[in-house]
């Protein structure tokens, strides 16, 4: 793959998306007050008509999203990650339960929300979503894998919780790869046979580099976009644990429950491997540059080629 260009934040790609879909009259957008921010803003100014603000009462929005899709729409609702945790309750009865598919995504997600300080930075609400039987979870990585990702969840038949951020990120694909892009199919950016790094979101950029850094020095890496954590690619985590000596997971979010703990639950009863998980560990975040926070919770590129370097 060529050098990442650099792109958008992942909620542009979203807010896009819902603009490529808007054809197809099933599809209404859903906002707690937040439009702007999470982008769904682009389609309510074309289409208000079918779009419903609700002000900040989430709750009250994903079971208006419910009833939207008892009567066959195709709801979009949006809000920031941490805000779309209060709403669990009504996500799991309302929405999960009796099987209607709604599309909620959470923006601002992660300690790379930066300055909003620990009450805004959703670090467990991947977590909390995989729990709820049914549910499709995803972590877009770049502004164009986001945009491919929610189009495709037009035609997905089940509810779905998509994790956008804020800030913008290179890209890792281009308008052709990004085509490859399945839902619940990891992509493979970078093959190599000694260790697997597989991460989503915000740190795919930062395994690409650590592995690039680590071909300098002998070490030849597999890097994996894992943009969908549920349904998990488990077929390509057991391709990868006979191929590799161990793998790294890396992810903005908590170690517990997420990306790496979803890649051990399958591995640990398929192909037991060795695997270090860089995340955040058990504590809130605090406020701080982006970049600074992930220095200091250790999800940097010099972390990524540490824990690679330790398992080869």
């Amino acid at each position: 793959m060529s050098a990442p260009s650099t792109g958008g934040a992942s909620r542009d790609g979203y807010g896009a998306a819902l603009l490529d879909i808007a054809s197809d009259p099933r599809v209404v957008v859903l906002e707690a007050d937040l439009g702007k921010s999470t982008k769904s803003c682009l389609f309510r100014e074309e289409y208000p008509e079918r779009t419903i603000s609700l002000g900040i009462a989430e709750q009250n929005m994903m079971l208006v999203a419910a009833g939207l899709a008892s009567c066959g729409k195709v709801p979009f609702a949006s809000t920031f990650a941490i805000f779309s945790e209060r709403a669990f309750e009504q996500v799991r009865n309302g929405i999960a339960r009796p099987g209607l598919t709604v599309h909620i995504c959470g923006s601002h997600g992660g300690i790379h929300t930066g300055t909003d300080g620990s009450s805004a930075q959703s670090i467990e609400d991947l977590a909390l979503y995989r729990t709820i039987p049914g549910m499709t979870v995803m972590h877009p990585c770049d502004d164009l894998s986001a945009r491919h990702l929610t189009a495709a969840l037009l035609t997905h038949d089940s509810p779905s919780y998509t994790r956008t951020a804020r800030n913008k990120t290179p890209r890792m694909y281009d308008d052709e790869t990004v085509n490859s892009l399945e839902i619940g199919k990891g992509s493979v950016l970078r093959s190599g046979s000694n260790v697997a790094i597989i991460a989503n979101g915000v740190m795919v950029h930062k395994a690409m580099s650590a592995a690039e850094e680590l071909s300098t020095r002998g070490i030849d890496a597999t890097v994996v976009d894992m943009h969908t954590l549920k349904p998990l690619d488990t077929e390509l985590l057991d391709r990868l644990a006979i191929e590799c000596s161990g793998i790294v997971t890396v992810e903005d979010h908590s170690v517990i429950a997420g990306l790496g703990s979803s890649v051990a639950e399958h591995l640990s009863q398929t192909n037991p491997t060795k695997i270090k998980m860089l995340g955040v560990q058990d504590h809130f975040g605090e406020s701080g540059g982006s970049e600074e926070l992930l220095e200091k919770v250790g999800l940097t590129r010099e972390a990524i080629i540490a824990a690679s370097e330790s398992l080869v």
